[in-house]
């Protein structure tokens, strides 16, 4: 029976997962690489750092005892969205790439509304022009870098790059490229009219193929890099979130799923395409040929953990280096000794601005409520709230919509921790389940690749076969109704901050100068 590869290129790191036919774990591999933020705002990364982790694990994982390379049959891709890889003629990368948290082209976004119209681009590609999207960085290069503009040759997202680099084939496929504003979500396939408004050469792009489609083969020099077979089928794949909900079993009608990875997304499958009008969720293409999904994102969802923990939580890296446990496990039982609502302390997790509900790249963190009182662990405690009301807002916006909401389903790092899925649950006021599988993306991805070489009937069956829940946490009666005054509260800071957020980015920008 064939293995199944699944690799996910992430913002931390890659995460390169080798499953059995029955969803069980072979082996796993992770490799982590920097982020690079040379302005405030800005973030960037190698694509030649996803390359070496994609080799290092792949390499790891068939040294593994018991594993032979000739038995992978195929071999899926997932990764962060959004991501802008530029190739010149030679296939060489002409700059870093500029990755889906960058906050640089809030100008190129508003650019593409005015000259095209806010109603013709939702229309074009079923969602508003944002900064997070893949077009406003190609128009930032052209503005900012029209020497490196002028080489272009291909435009990859960042899974697509290592497509390339495995087989030698420039292909993407429908979930991932709904994120770039240059897809006819509806039709599935690019846009002439977006292209042909942003002046995009439609040979930079590469050909767009359903997720569970074979887009190439292991070339001999990749072989020869990873130990891979050559001529291993390499499937399109997903965006990872779109990939991550196929490995949570999001693929039918009423199953929701909630993910904390570095972002925080709310994600429902859709049979026919669904817009907010307004644009506060993302309509894109799922991974499942012929569906659609829906998307609420928190930007800085683990990423606000994670923030803390990289600045101020020095103590515990050594408490549990010693104890040779996780820090976040540390970190989440500082949490669990605060009552709910943090005696006051509220969090907006706005560190990388916010796309739901705001959509406004110039809101920042906000620590609201400090006393005296207030202890590291309430710090804690209210970053962890804090982005778990923002992902109620998410639910809220797709319930607002008519979507079913009859499960849902926890993932990601951030749910691993039994304190988060708890919030949760008392803040949503749903009983939150969890499965199996906890490596989401690169588990969507084999079960793509699965489907693409007929070892299951469709995606749908892959994951009637191989998930399975694991548990079920109620709400707690008494915390949700405190978190519900308290969530109301939440809310009304946004609005009254706002006006303040810009004039903070313009004394930045101002003083940049």
């Amino acid at each position: 029976m064939p293995l199944l590869l699944g690799i996910d290129i992430g913002t931390s790191g890659t995460k390169t997962c080798l499953y059995r036919e029955d969803g069980t774990l072979a082996a796993s591999a992770f490799a982590d690489y920097p982020l690079l933020q040379p302005r405030s705002g800005w973030a960037e990364q190698h694509p030649e750092d996803w390359w070496e982790a994609v080799k290092s694990t792949i390499r790891a994982i068939l040294s593994t005892d018991g594993i032979s390379p000739d038995q992978i049959g195929a071999v899926g891709l997932s990764g962060q969205m959004h991501g802008l890889v530029l190739l010149d003629k030679e296939g060489r990368v002409l700059r870093p790439s500029i990755i889906w948290c960058d906050q640089r082209t809030e100008e190129e976004a508003r650019w593409i509304n005015d000259r095209i119209g806010e109603d013709n681009v939702i229309r074009h590609t079923a969602n508003p022009a944002l900064p997070n999207f893949t077009a406003t960085r190609l128009l930032w290069v052209r503005s900012h870098e029209p020497d490196i503009h002028s080489r272009i040759h291909k435009v990859l997202l960042p899974k697509d790059y290592i497509r390339y680099r495995l087989t030698g084939e420039f292909a993407t496929e429908v979930s991932d490229a709904s994120g770039t504003l240059w897809l006819d979500v509806a039709a599935r396939t690019w846009s002439k009219e977006m292209l042909g408004h942003l002046e995009v050469n439609p040979e930079w792009l590469p050909t767009v193929y359903e997720s569970y489609e074979i887009t190439g083969r292991i070339h001999a020099r990749a072989s020869q890099d990873t130990g891979l077979p050559a001529n291993t089928p390499v499937v399109g794949g997903g965006g990872d979130q779109a990939a991550g909900a196929v490995g949570n079993g999001i693929v039918e009608s009423g199953v929701v799923s909630v993910s904390l990875g570095t972002s925080g997304v709310v994600f429902a499958m859709t049979e026919e395409l669904k817009l907010d009008v307004r644009g506060r969720l993302h309509s894109f293409c799922h991974a499942v040929p012929g569906k659609w999904h829906v998307m609420g994102v928190t930007q800085a969802a683990g990423g606000s953990l994670q923030w803390y923990r990289n600045q101020f939580a020095q103590q515990e890296h050594a408490v549990a280096a010693s104890l040779h446990k996780d820090v976040y496990e540390l970190l989440s039982e500082q949490a669990e000794s605060v009552e709910p609502g943090s005696e006051g302390l509220l969090f907006l997790p706005y560190l990388m601005g916010e796309r739901t509900p705001h959509l406004d790249s110039a809101a920042r963190g906000v620590f609201f409520g400090i006393s005296a009182r207030h202890t590291r662990s309430h710090f804690v405690r209210a970053i962890m709230e804090g982005v778990s009301f923002s992902q109620a807002d998410c639910l809220k916006l797709l319930e607002g919509l008519g979507i079913p909401v009859a499960e849902v389903r926890a993932s990601g790092g951030g749910a691993k921790s039994r304190l988060w899925r708890q919030m949760l649950a008392d803040i949503f006021n749903r009983p939150i389940v969890t499965i199996q599988a906890n490596e989401g993306p690169a588990f969507g991805a084999a079960l793509l690749a699965g489907a693409g070489i007929g070892v299951y009937s469709s995606v749908e069956e892959a994951c009637r076969v191989t998930i399975r829940a694991t548990g079920t946490q109620q709400p707690l009666l008494d915390n949700v109704g405190r978190y519900a005054r308290f969530y109301d509260l939440y809310r009304k800071l946004y609005p009254s901050l706002k006006e303040n957020f810009r004039d903070l980015q313009k004394f930045i920008e101002e003083n940049r100068e």
